[in-house]
């Protein structure tokens, strides 16, 4: 059982390596991915304890080997609309901004952690994701460097890439 997670700045290739490993390491085992796009609660106060508590159950059901649901938030209408359930697996990872945070470390993941210099970060995520949520993003780089400096996610890293 490998818990993984991949953490660091919007726009930084967290999901890129995620599909890169459940691509590689697929071959031999059972793998799950969990983008954390689909739990956080929106824009405003998506890196809250809210979350920090989900995370907490995902890890906690992982390493105990059960299957567990998610919900998955809608982007478009705002709103947790759908589930899913993750059976259980030989391989978890998580990414996104704060999937690194404590209480998946302390469970025992790997973290990677993806370095890039906001500027290009955000013009990134503008370029995939449409001009309409530049301001969204740039309150996001606020948000997400506040939470990064609290958790000290990029000091526990295991491995650190930069780009």
């Amino acid at each position: 059982m490998t818990l993984i997670a991949i953490d660091g700045p919007a726009g930084a290739g967290k999901t890129t390596l995620a599909t890169k490993f459940e691509r590689d390491l697929s071959l031999n085992n059972s793998v799950s991915v969990i983008h954390m796009d689909d739990l956080y609660a929106g824009w405003e106060n998506a890196l809250d304890e809210q979350l920090t508590q989900k995370l907490k159950v995902i890890v906690e059901a992982f390493t105990s080997h059960n299957a567990f649901t998610i919900s998955i938030f809608n982007w478009s209408s705002n709103s947790f609309d759908s589930f899913r359930t993750i059976e259980p697996t030989d391989i978890l990872i998580i990414e996104g901004v704060g999937a690194g945070q404590k209480v998946v470390r302390d469970a025992g993941a790997t973290l990677y952690w993806l370095d890039i210099e906001p500027s290009i970060g955000l013009e990134r995520v503008l370029a995939r994701d449409g001009l309409r949520i530049e301001l969204q993003m740039q309150t996001w780089q606020i948000d997400q460097a506040s939470f990064f400096e609290s958790d000290l996610t990029r000091n526990h890293a295991d491995h650190i890439i930069t780009s």
